[in-house]
């Protein structure tokens, strides 16, 4: 694809999203196969915290937050998803402490209160600088005009017609000038009526300093997708198998994507908070809704690497750096659990295994976050 001007700045942001829906790597052996979660609801292994403690700390969780128990459990994607690619293989044990998790996404209302009391200035709102942009984009990439270049983030639309190439990204995004967290579809929408919708328009560096002003942190992928398994066994979707039961659990797309959306589910763009049913640890939207940022770099390669040895792997912190050869100048991380646009006919990245990179830089609206805080975070 040759980019004109518009178009490149779309996809300069982009640094984005959707490669995920790419074969990435080939798929090795998997290792034998936990088949549950195992998991101790009184101690987190990580903290040298009293009994005593860690039971009042549990008994209270910060508001908004339920208590995830340590345990062991095979990350990745399992034997029967059909759906799985490279990226998500080969499934490993991975054993991970005990910490708090945000129930929903942080909130319009949440993000609001931060802004509120620290004045932040998210990406999508500031200038935008071409030196810095260019060092992602292939030598000698011309610049847009300043017209273009202003703040904003990017917006999915619909396309007329069917699409017999679904790796051309540009086909359903535009960049938006003026859509940010307080102008989700552009700078006449308004965020007044949706305060308990997750936050959109949010880059990494947002997330992190929101999670800063809260006292918490983004989760670790290993993290994130225990917590979002719950105490299912080896399975596919949060649920269990059967895609059947999507419209209960998951705000996905349904129909024929990028085209007609069915809405079975209530919702063609993202939902509020607790639409869904939540997961077994008491979770919503652990699946669709909105991509979740979370702190671990995206290595195409980390997988592999990280069972080499074939022992279980204590707390993973994710890749000492970031790599995909299909976005090599840019510097991505993993974000998890699909979105509102993901469908089956596309990726089906509502699947528990899924994951994707996503540009540090990068904001659209259809990616959020949540938080997470240890009890050693708690005490100090």
């Amino acid at each position: 694809m040759k980019p004109t001007s518009i178009k490149l700045t779309a996809i300069l942001c982009l640094g984005i999203l959707c490669f995920a829906c790419k074969e990435q790597t080939k798929t090795p052996e998997t290792p034998k196969v936990i088949n549950e979660i195992k998991a101790d609801v009184a101690v987190s292994k990580a903290a040298d915290i009293p009994k005593a403690v860690m039971d009042s700390l549990i008994a209270h969780p910060p508001k908004g937050m339920v208590w995830i128990p340590s345990g062991t459990f095979m990350q990745g994607a399992v034997a029967q998803d059909k759906e799985a690619m490279g990226h998500e293989k080969p499934q490993h044990p991975v054993s991970v402490d005990g910490f708090f998790m945000d129930v929903t996404e942080v909130t319009n209302a949440a993000f609001k209160a931060f802004v509120d009391a620290t004045g932040y200035v998210t990406v999508a709102e500031r200038k935008i600088d071409w030196e810095l942009m260019k060092k992602q984009l292939p030598e000698g990439t011309p610049k847009p005009h300043d017209t273009v270049l202003q703040p904003g983030s990017l917006m999915f639309k619909k396309t007329a017609a069917s699409l017999p190439n679904l790796y051309d990204f540009s086909q359903w995004w535009r960049w938006t000038i003026g859509a940010n967290w307080k102008h989700p579809s552009g700078k006449n929408s308004s965020i007044v009526n949706k305060m308990d919708y997750p936050v959109v328009h949010v880059s990494f560096e947002d997330a992190k300093a929101y999670c800063k002003w809260a006292g918490k942190r983004l989760p670790t992928e290993a993290e994130w997708e225990y917590a979002a398994r719950g105490r299912m066994k080896n399975t596919t979707y949060l649920w269990g198998d059967d895609n059947s039961k999507l419209a209960k659990w998951t705000n996905s797309w349904e129909g024929e994507f990028p085209v007609n959306n069915t809405l079975n589910d209530g919702y063609e763009r993202s939902a509020p908070v607790k639409t869904y049913l939540p997961n077994s640890f008491g979770l919503y939207e652990m699946s669709g809704n909105v991509w979740e940022i979370t702190k671990d770099w995206y290595n195409t390669n980390y997988y592999e690497e990280l069972t080499a040895s074939g022992a279980i792997i204590d707390n993973p912190k994710g890749a000492s750096k970031p790599f995909n050869p299909n976005n090599p100048l840019v510097e991505e991380i993993v974000i998890k659990g699909g979105s509102f646009l993901c469908s089956d006919s596309y990726c089906a990245s509502y699947r528990l295994s899924s994951r994707m990179g996503n540009s540090t830089d990068s904001s659209s609206e259809h990616v959020g976050f949540r938080a997470v805080v240890t009890p050693s975070m708690l005490l100090k």
